[in-house]
């Protein structure tokens, strides 16, 4: 008797165990832990489904799965770290489009679901849009940093918009504070901490049209929305009161040691905004949720767009088809897919059906209710640039801004840089 798997309202007949079981390839970004946290799922799915299942992980994915289907020995799966690659490999006809009702699927189950398959829509090689792309771990970056015990000592409340955030950055000073720690440096990609402040910046401002068409420079960069998005970083980054070291040091500062003015004492700054893997910077032995602690990266009350996340995660896309890679499709549909990894570490996802008391982390779980609350889901916008904007002049240009260049002109000079691209 065939076992079957919901994925919405059609029922996904998968192969009994043992009967006309295929070979499954599936090839990822994941080595380490991470590679055995994802063998743990495909190993609940091959139990499933009597499929043979066999994960490869490479630190030069991106380089060697376009070497594969060029040379026509691509897996059944890609795991892509970028949404920007899977969707030149759509257009190239090196990817099949998930089966039908994925896209249903999606906007029902996931939180701030029309995101989600709007960034696994790509253009295949006859210009027609379809779903290629399945979201499956997530991170989030959309993140505030602070130390419970600096705030308690302070009478300090967490702030439940901008306009709030703001008020506390001015009230901190006030009292004698410093709010943020700021840094940029990070060897040859100094700049990037800055990209992800006026992407997060740019979703709280602007409806995520907007957003969407700076990413590919239909909106130019230089738009007077964006150079208003820059210039509200300058609003926490320029001001000498508001950085610890005063604003001459945030590019010089290194992203990696900015938060630790948060554990000195007195604290150096009491905010420090970054994406979750920030702890792994923290002082050895610091505890989250007990010497540190995050919260949402506030929206504008004013504006009403909504609570819109930043963030990044992996795309699953079929490079070869089979029946077998259309099970595994419909087995990440699944809440078990999600909890096998929850119960481990470093997953997150949109999945409105899971069980959040599965999680092994109540760091993880924090964050992911953060993920489940958003209105609106946006992927790194530097990620989805071409190469020398995303991780060239955008990053320079953003150094150059906090070393007192006007945005308007910073903006005039990454978009003559895109344009030299075209």
């Amino acid at each position: 008797m065939n076992k079957l798997l919901f994925a919405g309202a059609a029922a996904v007949a998968l192969l009994p165990v043992g009967a006309l079981a295929q070979q499954l390839t599936v090839f990822g970004p994941w080595l380490g832990p991470d590679q055995e946290n994802v063998e743990a799922v495909l190993a609940a799915f091959a139990e499933k489904t009597g499929h043979d299942v066999r994960y490869t992980g490479s630190d030069s994915f991106e380089q060697q799965i376009v070497i594969d289907a060029e040379a026509g020995s691509p897996p059944n799966i890609a795991v892509f770290p970028q949404p920007g690659l899977a969707a030149d490999m759509a257009r190239r006809g090196f990817l099949t489009p998930l089966p039908e009702g994925t896209a249903d699927w999606v906007r029902e189950n996931y939180a701030a679901g029309q995101s989600w398959v709007d960034l696994g829509t790509y253009e295949g090689p006859d210009g027609k849009e379809d779903l290629y792309g399945f979201f499956y771990k997530v991170d989030v970056k959309s993140l505030v940093w602070y130390v419970p015990e600096n705030f308690e000592d302070a009478g300090y409340e967490i702030p439940q918009s901008m306009e709030d955030l703001k008020a506390l950055t001015e009230q901190i000073v006030a009292d004698g504070g410093t709010p943020w720690c700021i840094g940029l440096g990070s060897g040859g990609a100094t700049g990037w901490p800055a990209t992800d402040w006026v992407e997060d910046l740019l979703l709280r401002t602007q409806p995520p049209e907007v957003y969407d068409a700076w990413v590919t420079n239909e909106i130019p960069f230089n738009d007077p929305r964006i150079v208003a998005a820059i210039e509200e970083f300058g609003w926490f980054a320029l001001n000498d009161s508001f950085v610890a070291g005063g604003s001459g040091a945030v590019a010089s500062t290194d992203f990696r040691d900015s938060p630790k003015g948060l554990f000195s004492a007195p604290p150096q700054c009491y905010l420090h905004r970054q994406a979750s893997f920030i702890p792994a910077f923290f002082p050895e032995g610091t505890v989250v949720g007990e010497d540190a602690d995050f919260f949402y990266f506030p929206s504008y009350a004013e504006k009403d767009l909504g609570n819109p996340v930043l963030g990044a995660g992996t795309v699953w896309a079929i490079t070869r088809d089979s029946e077998a890679a259309r099970d595994l499709i419909a087995f990440l549909q699944t809440p078990e897919a999600h909890e096998i990894w929850m119960a481990r570490k470093g997953f997150l996802t949109p999945h409105k059906g899971v069980d959040t008391g599965v999680f092994g982390d109540p760091t993880l779980r924090k964050m992911n209710d953060i993920l489940l609350g958003a209105t609106t889901f946006r992927f790194d916008g530097s990620d989805l640039m071409p190469g020398g904007v995303g991780a060239g002049s955008f990053w320079t240009g953003m150094v150059d801004y906090v070393s007192g260049k006007p945005a308007g002109q910073v903006a005039d000079e990454i978009q003559a840089s895109w344009e030299a691209l075209k």
